[in-house]
């Protein structure tokens, strides 16, 4: 979603809600599901596969485990991934495309266990990649991990914008400004927006039982983007390749609680460089 769809969502009340253990136990069944889900899917990343086939995988995948697939029927999405490869940003759809030779891609699922939302995305290389789209993925990875440093009580979602922006850039890649991170739990794109860039001191009180995703989206070219005519597929302008990662964390009374922790070790999963 777009930030400004975020931000005018009908389903979203403008507050902030802070959880306690339930809230958590929903939140660790729905976020390691997700995670099993792509960790079920590294497999099945090759030259050669359509991403309509990863698509059907990752929902009987959900159905099997009593689960729902969050964005299929969302706002008219008719899928359960998202898939981007190379130079889309977010939301690719699935569809006939074969992944090929050298692609990176992004694999976003989000499922719904018993109410809750578990939002979880990762970087997946297609066969041998260039060291540029290495060092990409590198970067973004780095950057989440960055943000999520930036995470404990009485910090501000600004904090996490800057941490991760502050990197990027120093990388020399860009963060794109038109998406962001947001609340979830048994809504799935709820208060508060988690900007991938900003300054320091800004924004929300992070209180711990607080529930959100942190998922920068960094551009080996400038930051622009545009939307394509399918209302969804997003791209970077200047046709540079993007990468992403997501997870859905929570705010603790030391720091923060990561739900999408991969089983398998694999929320990084290795690639070949050419």
């Amino acid at each position: 979603m777009t930030l400004t769809d975020v931000l005018e969502a009908e389903h979203r009340t403008g507050q902030v809600k802070v959880h306690g253990p339930e809230g958590f136990e929903g939140m660790r069944v729905a976020g390691k599901l997700a995670a099993e889900c792509l960790d079920m899917l590294t497999l099945h990343v090759q030259p050669g596969v359509v991403t309509d086939e990863l698509d059907r995988l990752a929902r009987e995948f959900i159905l099997d485990h009593g689960a729902l697939p969050a964005c299929l029927g969302y706002r008219g999405y008719t899928k359960t991934l998202c898939i981007s490869p190379n130079h889309i940003v977010c939301h690719g759809i699935p569809g006939e495309r074969t992944l090929r030779e050298g692609d990176i891609a992004n694999i976003d699922v989000t499922v719904i266990v018993d109410g809750w939302h578990g939002d979880h995305s990762r970087m997946y290389g297609v066969g041998a990649i260039s060291p540029r789209a290495n060092r990409l993925i590198e970067v973004t990875y780095e950057a989440i991990q960055k943000g999520l440093d930036a995470v404990k009580p009485g910090a501000r979602t600004g904090d996490i914008g800057h941490s991760i922006q502050t990197y990027v850039e120093a990388q020399r890649c860009s963060v794109v400004r038109d998406f962001c991170g947001h609340g979830l739990g048994r809504v799935f794109h709820d208060s508060p927006n988690i900007l991938h860039f900003g300054q320091k001191g800004t924004g929300e009180l992070l209180r711990p039982g607080m529930f959100f995703t942190i998922e920068p989206m960094v551009n080996l070219g400038k930051y622009q983007v545009k939307l394509l005519s399918d209302g969804w597929t997003a791209v970077t302008r200047d046709k540079s390749l993007s990468a992403q990662c997501e997870h859905s964390v929570a705010v603790t009374e030391t720091g923060y609680e990561i739900f999408t922790v991969s089983p398998q070790g694999l929320f990084k999963p290795p690639v070949t460089v050419a």
